[in-house]
């Protein structure tokens, strides 16, 4: 089984290659100097990869999962608030499903 993370750079590529700027959009949680826990990054539920075509500006939200991977909650809440507005999401098991996003 092909790893999300593997997924994930070859969509980079082939979405890069098509005309759109896109990166990983990278989470994490840290201790600060005074112990307090600090969550970095965009909120639970946003998307692993983040862009835009550059024909005509769209935002691009892509999902990655592999082939058994499964949406949480707080993802297929944020697919759904998404929905209402005009962007380029969906969720991309392989180079192929990311093109068609991106091709709107």
């Amino acid at each position: 089984m092909t790893t999300e993370h593997d997924i994930q750079n070859d969509i980079r590529v082939a979405v890069s290659r098509a005309g759109c700027t896109i990166i990983r959009t990278n989470t994490g949680r840290v201790m600060t100097k005074d112990k307090r826990m600090f969550d970095a990054g965009p909120p639970k539920g946003w998307p692993d990869l983040t862009g835009f075509r550059h024909s005509d500006g769209k935002l691009i939200l892509i999902e990655v999962k592999n082939e058994r991977g499964r949406l949480r909650d707080d993802q297929k809440r944020f697919a759904e608030f998404i929905s209402q507005y005009p962007v380029l999401y969906g969720v991309a098991r392989s180079v192929e499903d990311a093109l068609k996003i991106v091709e709107g």
